[in-house]
């Protein structure tokens, strides 16, 4: 009785404080970092200190240097062939020969993380696409990110680097620049290309939602970073910064900035479906397979790896299983 006294009191002294007491939360980031914005105090920690690859988060360190340059937003930027992702050869949706202001590619590089957008500003920077990333990396050494280290203006190198505590420190950075909290929670925009209309959409979902007050988003994926999500938002009241490394399956990033807001605010967070689901799943599926006839299955078709955001993707059907017919 005295323990359990003294863990009830420690829980309700936290919660007076506006300190949610620490979950035990099922997060299927690898890498986690929630911290209060304006007193600096880490909230939630988990592998936050070791330098990996962050994909299109990259994004907010070219937009910050470019407009430190204050450029002039309404200057027109034409999509070359030069700004095609030819490390990965992903596809994209915006066209070569596609004219543009530099705000719009800027919108469209941090709403839809629009890769060619990204790699025309770095290349039209002043004294082109090297000083681009020269700066990124000086601007980066002057924040004190010690693990953080840029390699290309979209994020498309694996070599775009940094720990989640040095991404906390970035978005709280690109949060001082207005043009970038707009540009990152804007929803949707249209293009126009030889006449006809593009329409783009904002990467991250939760935007959507009117559970979440996010004041900065971006998202990020290659295959060597997995799911990425950094967000400033306002949590039960507080400003609150949110880092998502490394997270496994295509909307768990989601899911895992959800059951965080849900544990800020009071609310029991909702475990992971996949996790609280699969084993009775298995156990049915297996029971079916017992009771099936044997079949003979197609080979399934092609299915592409997943690729980098702010490309194209084009869904593909699954093959349906054939029985074997009996003459």
């Amino acid at each position: 009785m005295l323990v359990l006294g003294l863990l009830l009191g420690g829980a309700a002294s936290g919660q007076a404080r506006g300190i949610p007491v620490t979950p035990n939360l099922a997060l299927r980031s690898a890498s986690v970092l929630v911290q209060d914005q304006g007193t600096g105090e880490m909230l939630l920690q988990k592998h936050c200190d070791s330098a990996q690859p962050i994909a299109s988060i990259t994004k907010l360190m070219t937009a910050m240097v470019l407009l430190d340059t204050q450029p002039d937003m309404q200057a027109p930027i034409t999509i070359l062939e030069e700004d095609k992702d030819m490390l990965r050869h992903s596809r994209s949706r915006l066209p070569v020969g596609t004219e543009l202001t530099r705000g719009e590619a800027l919108l469209l590089a941090l709403m839809s993380s629009e890769n060619r957008a990204a790699h025309a500003l770095g290349r039209t920077y002043p004294g082109g696409l090297k000083a681009c990333i020269a700066a990124m990396n000086a601007k980066a050494a002057s924040l004190g990110l010690s693990t953080a280290h840029f390699e290309d203006p979209a994020g498309l190198s694996s070599g775009n680097v940094a720990s989640a505590k040095d991404l906390a420190r970035i978005v709280d950075q690109a949060h001082r620049y207005p043009n970038i909290r707009s540009c990152t929670t804007q929803e949707e925009t249209t293009i126009q290309f030889r006449g006809h209309p593009i329409a783009f959409h904002n990467t991250n979902r939760l935007l959507q939602s009117s559970r979440w007050h996010i004041g900065l988003s971006k998202t990020g994926f290659i295959d060597e970073s997995g799911q990425c999500l950094v967000m400033q938002a306002e949590l039960n009241q507080r400003p609150t910064l949110i880092v998502l490394l490394d997270s496994e399956g295509r909307g768990s990033r989601f899911g895992d900035a959800d059951r965080i807001r849900q544990w800020m605010e009071g609310s029991d967070p909702v475990a992971p479906r996949i996790a609280a689901v699969r084993p009775a799943r298995q156990g049915r599926l297996a029971r079916r397979r017992q009771a099936r006839p044997t079949q003979e299955v197609r080979q399934p078709r092609v299915v592409r790896r997943q690729k980098p955001e702010g490309t194209l993707v084009v869904r593909q059907r699954k093959a349906r299983p054939h029985r074997k017919v009996r003459a």
